[in-house]
């Protein structure tokens, strides 16, 4: 009687429903048969199609000042500064100690009938060197050893020197998206801990590596600067998706 008692509309609708879920079988059942997926399966499992008809979080604009990035490293750059000043006054003193010392000897004449062993024969000489390297003569204060080693002594101190200061300059401390997200500031060391700060375009900056394909170090191309500045995986990423959309995003000039 309760079956009897259904309106017309719930059995059009029953019929329906029996009739749509039987083709979807019989589809099933043959895309099967032939080894592929039926399309609601595919629309159910392609993780693609899943992705792409999910809305994008954000669109990079920002009505604020948004920090990307920040890393405190100041008392690891101070004893840097520390260490290549140094480094450099050492190799300063060591040269100034090889210039002022080192003094050209001159070979005393044996006297003739002396009871001494008899003399050894010379070291075979170089020409193209110039007995430079010919450790047995002794003579390590001539011109070219004075001034050949004091020149390296000057040249290691200054490259240590170089070295860390671009070091500092090229490691950054924090990365400041500005209002409107057309400029990016980035606060980069000096050697013993000081910072400064600079603004370019966003449109200038090139991730050249995703944060996720590198172990330590994210490096960023600045347009008209050399070097890459170094972005420390240490440090904070305090908006990852904005940060890749602006900053970490790759472009080409």
């Amino acid at each position: 009687m309760l079956v009897l008692m259904l309106p017309r509309c719930a059995w059009a609708s029953l019929t329906w429903t029996r009739v749509g879920f039987s083709s979807l079988l019989r589809g099933g059942l043959q895309s099967a048969r032939l080894g592929v997926l039926p399309p609601f399966a595919k629309q159910l499992w392609s993780p693609s199609i899943r992705r792409a008809q999910e809305p994008f979080p954000l669109d990079g604009f920002v009505n604020r000042d948004v920090e990307l990035f920040h890393h405190e490293r100041s008392r690891f750059f101070r004893n840097v500064g520390l260490f290549c000043l140094s480094q450099f006054a050492f190799w300063l003193y060591l040269a100034d100690l090889a210039f002022t010392t080192l003094r050209e000897t001159t070979a005393v004449p044996e006297k003739p009938g002396s009871s001494e062993s008899p003399e050894r024969p010379p070291a075979p000489t170089r020409p193209w060197l110039g007995n430079l390297f010919n450790l047995t003569s002794g003579n390590f204060g001539s011109a070219k050893w004075r001034y050949g080693f004091s020149a390296t002594c000057v040249t290691v101190g200054t490259l240590i020197f170089v070295a860390g200061f671009f070091f500092a300059r090229r490691s950054v401390s924090r990365i400041l998206l500005l209002r409107g997200s057309q400029e990016v500031t980035f606060t980069t060391y000096y050697l013993f801990g000081y910072t400064s700060s600079f603004t370019v375009p966003l449109r200038h900056i090139c991730c050249m590596s995703h944060r996720s394909e590198v172990a330590a170090i994210i490096p960023v191309k600045i347009k008209g600067k050399p070097f890459y500045f170094l972005l420390d995986k240490q440090g904070s990423i305090t908006n990852n998706p904005l940060f890749d959309i602006t900053v970490g995003a790759y472009r080409e000039w």
